[in-house]
């Protein structure tokens, strides 16, 4: 068995390590720090989400760097900024017993200046997301030149979300003599395109197989109709009383629907996505990560660099558009070795790609049946038993109170007052699950299309062309809200500032109530029946066009669905704050960026300073 103690690090790192209890290396870390540890080549490791690649890669560095002197020798790129923040934290207490290390962690979202002032001091190491690391350079803050080491943290995560142009720059200002480590989870094409132009002969790594998720991992899905998602997620988490985990959704204003939904209903939950504020993430992930949050409802690009212990699932309220993602979500779980469960919610439709998933991963997904609201009941019952069986009691707290609770149930039987205290709760679940329907799909079932039977009722949206929408995007959105199926939504036809949404006429009254519950970027939405009589389903139409009505003017933005869709287009990203610069398309394009930027510095600064995409 290897122990960290024979790896060969200086006294002063394995110290800190063995007060962190670390004491038998994860694969990754016992085949990558020996190697690294020679500092004489590039280095390319490949191993899944939560295998340790953060102490692969940082104890080495520690090791090698000189600490008396104040030059920046170590530069670490990350994706997003919790990644940051979380690899420096590492960093920092393997170095906890290192005499004069200084770190910093630059990233947007944050003050520059204060992390210029940081630099100043003299930092050894900087952990930095590619966009805000430009900015210092531009700024003079930052000299390359002396770097000896570059880290590419999750790799194939910074070429998705992309940074391409951003590290070939940064990697080609590197001019002194210089070694690369490269960690990823995944190997796509793009990242051996970095490794051949900016590395030299290195030493390969992977640890399991290429793209694979870890093998403690428990993968299940479950099939339900589209429009009954939600309540199959509810009743999935109602069924694990216990569970610490991550809901993936697609887009930035799905998360925010779907966290404001279970907390209208009584669950722990809250969103992470690019639309808050630095610090209103930096809130939720405290809260998250002291475990006063149960639920965290997130995009996958707000999730990056989440690195909590103990996750017990990871839900996919969605499928990734790019099924590499999987990846990442599922190694929010079973991190250290520990066992997880991911779990995947799907319609019908979706079920070759999520066949799709399970041939790129190599992992065999386990189709189970929703619970049924008995089967929950049951489980929360003697979830309450357990935890009763288990309580500790503060006898000198309660001791006071303990003739007055004698007297208050000394009419009661033992077998009462059993039955009594667990219906306090259990009586919650049984009147919440009375007569609660079956969400399993059923095949064998025709599947009802609206479209084959009733009228459509057209409806006034009050959004249009100058918010930036069109027929799709529109149509997602209106999913979105509504949580309905595809086939309820008929033709919809876009103006400039409003929209006319046919609706199955059975739905209508509650689609229009929906919509007046939605905002968009601030403003709350109008919907009313437009005064045209249904159209039939032969196609034909029983009224005369009647006057457009309705719509706002002003002066706003031009966007999409929320700044975000579900299509496999391309995606922007401004994590230096402001309007996208680039976009990277998910087909393996290249990045294209607006306007002239001869020296890679031309961009449009702003105010907001995410890593989130921008769909």
């Amino acid at each position: 068995m290897t122990l960290f103690s024979t790896l060969g690090l200086k006294p002063e790192i394995a110290k800190a390590v063995e007060e962190l209890g670390f004491q038998q290396p994860t694969p990754i870390q016992e085949q990558s720090i020996p190697v690294l540890l020679t500092g004489t080549r590039d280095f390319m490791g490949l191993a899944q989400t939560g295998t340790g690649k953060t102490a692969a890669f940082g104890l080495p560095l520690i090791n090698h760097l000189n600490f008396s002197i104040k030059t920046t020798q170590g530069l670490i790129l990350c994706p997003t900024r919790e990644l940051c923040m979380q690899v420096k934290s590492d960093l920092e207490k393997y170095s906890s017993h290192t005499k004069g290390a200084h770190l910093v962690a630059v990233y947007g979202g944050a003050s520059i200046s204060g992390q210029i002032s940081e630099i100043k001091r003299g930092a050894q190491i900087i952990v930095a997301t590619p966009g805000r690391l430009m900015d210092l350079m531009e700024r003079k803050v930052i000299n390359l030149a002396a770097i000896r080491y570059v880290v590419l943290d999750e790799a194939d995560e910074m070429l998705n979300m992309g940074f391409r142009d951003d590290i070939e720059f940064i990697l080609s200002h590197v001019t002194g003599e210089k070694n690369v480590w490269l960690f990823s989870a995944t190997m796509p094409r793009e990242v051996r395109q970095i490794a051949e132009r900016f590395m030299v002969d290195p030493f390969e790594l992977t640890v399991g197989h290429k793209n694979t998720t870890a093998e403690n991992i428990k993968h299940v899905y479950y099939i339900t109709r589209a429009n009954h998602k939600f309540d199959a997620l509810k009743r999935v988490i109602d069924y694990q009383p216990d569970i610490f985990g991550i809901i993936f959704a697609q887009t930035k204003i799905e998360t925010q629907e779907i966290a404001e939904k279970l907390i209208r209903e009584g669950y722990n939950a809250d969103a992470l996505h690019g639309d808050l504020s630095q610090q209103q993430r930096d809130k939720v992930m405290n809260r998250f990560r002291q475990r006063s949050l149960q639920l965290l409802v997130a995009t996958d690009v707000a999730a990056r660099g989440i690195d909590v212990n103990d996750i017990t699932h990871v839900i996919n309220y969605s499928i990734p558009d790019e099924l590499e993602s999987y990846t990442h979500r599922s190694g929010r779980t079973a991190r250290a070795g520990k066992k997880g469960i991911s779990i995947t919610i799907v319609n019908p439709k979706e079920v070759g790609k999520l066949r799709q998933m399970e041939r790129l991963t190599k992992a065999k997904f386990e189709k189970e049946i929703i619970p049924s609201g008995v089967d929950v009941c049951e489980k929360q019952l003697f979830h309450i038993i357990n935890n009763v069986h288990k309580v500790e009691v503060n006898d000198s707290a309660i001791e006071p109170y303990v003739g007055r609770i004698m007297e208050e149930l000394q009419d009661l039987t033992k077998e009462e007052l059993i039955k009594k205290f667990a219906s306090v709760e259990f009586n919650r679940f049984l009147n919440y699950y009375k007569n609660a329907p079956d969400l399993n799909y059923d095949a064998s079932q025709k599947e009802f299309s609206s479209r084959d039977s009733g009228d459509f009722t057209r409806v006034f949206v009050s959004v249009g062309t100058m918010d930036g929408f069109d027929k799709g995007s529109l149509f997602r959105f209106v999913l979105d809200c509504t949580n309905y199926n595809k086939t309820d939504i008929g033709r919809i036809s876009l103006k400039n500032a409003y929209s006319f949404v046919e609706v199955s006429s059975s739905l209508a009254e509650q689609f229009i109530d929906n919509m007046r519950n939605q905002q968009y970027r601030g403003r709350k939405i109008r919907a009313e029946v437009s005064g045209e009589e249904p159209r039939s389903r032969d196609g034909g139409r029983k009224f005369e066009r009647g006057g457009d009505r309705g719509g706002f003017g002003g002066g706003r933005r031009n966007g999409g669905s929320g700044n975000e869709s579900r299509g496999r287009g391309g995606y922007g990203r401004s994590d230096r704050g402001g309007s996208s610069r680039s976009s990277f398309h998910s087909k393996g394009e290249k990045s294209s960026f607006g306007g002239s930027r001869k020296d890679k510095f031309s961009k449009n600064k702003g105010k907001s300073g995410s890593d989130e995409f921008s769909y």
